[in-house]
């Protein structure tokens, strides 16, 4: 890019992230005004401001957000190639702490970080479930796994894959109550929201080319995926859930699709990476080695999914 030094990215990048030319430098390891020097010289090689500053805050700017978008991609994906050249020989070593949605750790990652070890035998993992979003630095995590929709479009992330979404309830419920023949039919009947979804009481159906969208009422919410599948297996109401954490009971028949002409919207599941330049080699490789696995739960004998 004419006029542009490269350079100056890593400084714009940290800048962003701190929110603060003080802390900027500290993690930079340079002076406060050699960071603000960076900054001028890149927002006059760009031509348009990048950052609102005040005397308490640094705040990116709609062209600052577009840069930023614009860079993760490309330096997240130089990172992984370099560290790939690092890595394709040696053995990782250290620790790695990886968080992801208890009911998809088990049937998923669970089986993917015994691979992974298998592999790299000196590297200790941590594994921790929990439906709620961390906060990754705070709580030391090197790598999150995300299943659904990413509300924050700043975040570094890596796509894994992609999930469906049913809409469920057990047969008890549907004997005492019947079942919907159309998505305006929800209305009447028992939900149970999740909440951790952005909007957990309305949805979009899609037949075709038809759209129909249905705002739900809630006579249970809960934030946990084990106790929404609790609550419908005893006949709470109806839900949705991902495909992939379904599949044991509609397998048996314990919970059954509702609507299945209907489709809901698709999911993507990715590799959440914690603010900051300097990635840990075991983070690239365990998003790399999922994505080349795929995001599937593994196959039993006869092809149906473990449950």
């Amino acid at each position: 890019m004419d006029g542009v030094d490269l350079n100056d990215l890593p400084v714009f990048l940290a800048l962003s992230e701190a929110g603060s030319f003080t802390v900027a430098a500290e993690r930079l390891g340079c002076s406060k005004t050699r960071v603000s020097l960076v900054i001028r010289r890149l927002e006059a090689a760009l031509g348009a401001a990048l950052f609102h500053r005040t005397t308490r805050q640094v705040r990116l700017t709609p062209a600052g957000h577009a840069l930023r978008r614009a860079c993760l991609p490309v330096l997240d994906e130089l990172g992984q190639t370099l560290s790939g050249f690092r890595t394709t020989s040696a053995e990782l070593a250290g620790s790695l702490c990886v968080s992801a949605p208890e009911d998809y750790a088990e049937r998923v990652l669970a089986p993917a970080i015994l691979a992974f070890q298998a592999r790299h035998s000196g590297l200790a993992v941590e594994l921790r479930c929990a439906d709620q979003v961390a906060d990754m630095v705070a709580e030391g995590i090197d790598l999150a796994v995300r299943v659904g929709w990413l509300r924050d479009s700043s975040l570094r992330a890596t796509r894994l894959g992609a999930f469906d979404q049913y809409l469920l309830a057990s047969p008890g419920y549907l004997r005492r109550h019947g079942m919907p023949a159309s998505p305006e039919e929800l209305k009447t009947h028992a939900w149970v929201a999740f909440t951790p979804l952005v909007a957990p009481l309305t949805w979009t159906f899609r037949r075709q080319e038809t759209a129909c969208q249905v705002r739900m009422r809630a006579s249970l919410a809960v934030n946990s995926t084990g106790v929404l599948r609790s609550l419908l297996l005893q006949g709470a109401g109806l839900s949705v859930m991902t495909a992939v954490s379904a599949a044991p009971e509609l397998e048996s028949g314990r919970l059954v699709r509702v609507l299945p002409d209907w489709q809901l919207p698709s999911g993507g599941i990715h590799a959440v990476y914690p603010p900051g330049r300097h990635l840990s080699a075991a983070a690239r490789a365990f998003a790399a080695f999922l994505k080349d696995r795929g995001m599937e739960p593994p196959a039993r004998p006869g092809g149906r999914a473990d449950p």
